[in-house]
Order: C-alpha cells, then sequence, then structure tokens
C-alpha cells in the first residue's frame, strides 16, 4: 500500500508518518530529507523544483514493487503531485490512501511553526508567514483528514490508524 501524507509545514506530518512507519513497519520517504540531499551534492539549490518528487516516485515504486507499504510525505501542496503519487501506485499496482494532516488552530500552528529545529542539517524552515503564503491548492478527492490540534502525537496516530483501517 502507498500512504501519501501531505499538509503545511508545522501540521506533524513527519511525527505521525515517523510514529506510523514505526507502528506497521513501512518505508518512510520524505521528500524534504530527499531534496536536502540534492542540494548537499551541489547538483542543485533551493528550491529544487520537482525533482525531490520525483526521485521520491521512483523510490515509493521501487519499494512498493518489493512488497513494502510506502508512506510518502512532503507538504504535497499541488493536484499534480498528488496525482503523480496516486500513478505510482497504479504502476506498482497497490492500493493507494492519501492523508491530509492540518492543525484547524491557527494559533498552536503558529506556535508549532516558531518554536520547531531543522532535524535534517541545515534544511531551512519557513517562518510563520511563508507557511500561510504559501501555495496549497484544497484537495479535491477523498482522503484521510487528520487534525492535530489539541492532541497529542500518539492521539493522532490513533485516528490516522482507524482512517487509514476505513478508507
Amino acid at each position: 500500500m502507498l500512504i501519501v501524507m501531505g499538509g503545511l509545514p508545522g501540521t506533524g506530518k513527519t511525527t505521525l508518518a515517523r510514529l506510523l512507519a514505526a507502528r506497521i513497519g513501512a518505508v518512510h520517504l520524505r521528500v524534504d530529507t530527499i531534496e536536502q540531499a540534492i542540494v548537499r551534492s551541489g547538483v542543485a539549490r533551493r528550491p529544487v523544483g520537482p525533482v525531490g518528487y520525483a526521485v521520491g516516485y521512483a523510490l515509493a515504486e521501487e519499494h512498493l514493487r518489493q512488497g513494502l507499504t510506502v508512506i510518502a510525505e512532503s507538504v504535497n501542496p499541488l493536484s499534480v503531485t498528488r496525482d503523480a503519487w496516486r500513478d505510482t501506485a497504479v504502476r506498482a499496482g497497490v492500493r493507494v490512501v492519501e492523508v491530509e494532516v492540518v492543525c484547524s488552530d491557527p494559533a498552536e500552528h503558529r506556535r508549532r511553526v516558531t518554536s520547531r529545529w531543522a532535524d535534517i542539517p541545515d534544511l531551512p524552515l519557513p517562518d510563520w508567514q511563508q507557511v500561510v503564503d504559501r501555495e496549497y491548492e484544497p484537495w479535491d478527492r477523498e482522503c484521510v483528514v487528520v487534525d492535530t490540534a489539541g492532541q497529542s502525537p500518539q492521539q493522532s496516530l490513533a485516528l490516522l490508524l482507524r482512517g487509514l483501517a476505513s478508507g
């Protein structure tokens, strides 16, 4: 199965993806990690454009064809990127579940964005205004929505697991 997780920075995507990967034994592909490796290699500078996603699609398909469950985690702000993840699952012949992670409390979301630290060396994190101004198209098809506002990561994981079971 391919689990595609998206949402604005600071909503809890990475935390949830890591918890889910550990719980179900899945491969966690994080586009931020891929993009920062490309930048560190010297072949590109930020923003790297679609190359990080293209590498992610290829890695996801390879892992899916090996019979592994993959969690593809990124902001995934555009319909075109969401469609490409779905196409990856179709090519690999596996089920896809899309998950949008949100934080419905603006004050909590802002606090998270302004107080977090980069866990990938030299990864620039967006400030609150960059998050607010970011292009982010609404999801136009059925997906599992996990609202992380006002709850612990474990509570959000429980919601995600319920959504995956019914999705």
